[in-house]
């Protein structure tokens, strides 16, 4: 595995190919800092734009921390890698090749074991309570997963995976494993995935306390959700873009190479 990174101008992409590059690159190394990877395990992909045969993902064995744009593969939906250097992790290839199948909507898909989403995942009532306005926006997004089969070596299994979540819900929380969060884009992917685990890191942390949940009355759950769905845009752009824009200047600052 080639570990040295070619910059993507080198490689031939298109505009949208190489911002797509850079952007999962970025969804990578944010999510070491916000402490969502777990070793070399655990898997972001992304539709290549243009190419509905395929999609992106990271080389077995490759840190998080050390993604590039450049680094990633183009796998496509048997496995077989069509641009790139590298193994494709055999779990990551089962669960997600079938997303991006079945569910095209869902170009970037994102799973984690993060900690707070994972705890929640393993609780008999795993739900996220409406207690609070972060997790009112997530109520109509979240499909529940009961079944743990184990291993996730078979494609039948992320095909499985697939029809549980369906095109209308953005958030799988999967029984005794961790979560899968999806988005049209990396940024919308990302922001869902901090939030997620924020609003899960909460409701833990209440429930810690040992005292009573004060649960949001029906109508006003209904009203904070019209909110969000009018959620005012800024300069033509969701915030979801601005607060991912915002993450990858850090990036700029500190680990500006996960462009390359």
């Amino acid at each position: 595995m080639r570990l040295v990174s070619t910059r993507t101008e080198t490689l031939g992409l298109s505009p949208a190919e190489r911002q797509a590059r850079i952007d999962l690159a970025a969804a990578h190394r944010l999510a070491v800092g916000h402490g969502f990877n777990e070793g070399i395990f655990n898997h972001f992909t992304l539709a290549v734009p243009a190419k509905p045969d395929r999609y992106y993902q990271i080389p077995f064995g490759l840190h998080w921390s050390e993604v590039t744009a450049s680094l990633l593969m183009e796998v496509g939906y048997d496995g077989a890698v069509l641009s790139g250097d590298g193994e494709v992790e055999r779990s990551g290839f089962c669960i997600h090749a079938p997303v991006h199948r079945l569910v095209p909507r869902h170009a970037c898909v994102l799973h984690t074991h993060m900690p707070f989403a994972s705890a929640l995942s393993r609780l008999a009532d795993p739900r996220l309570l409406p207690i609070g306005q972060t997790e009112i926006a997530f109520l109509d997004l979240i499909a529940y997963d009961n079944e743990y089969t184990g291993l996730a070596f078979d494609p039948a299994e992320g095909e499985r995976l697939a029809r549980v979540l369906g095109p209308d819900r953005a958030v799988l929380v999967m029984a005794n494993h961790g979560v899968l969060v999806c988005g049209t884009t990396v940024a919308e992917a990302y922001d869902r995935l901090y939030h997620f685990e924020r609003a899960c890191q909460v409701q833990l942390y209440a429930m810690w306390t040992g005292r009573p949940l004060k649960e949001l009355a029906p109508p006003v759950v209904e009203h904070t959700q019209r909110q969000y769905v009018d959620s005012p845009v800024y300069g033509g752009k969701p915030a979801c873009e601005h607060h991912f824009a915002a993450l990858k200047r850090l990036l700029d600052k500190s680990e500006p190479d996960y462009a390359d």
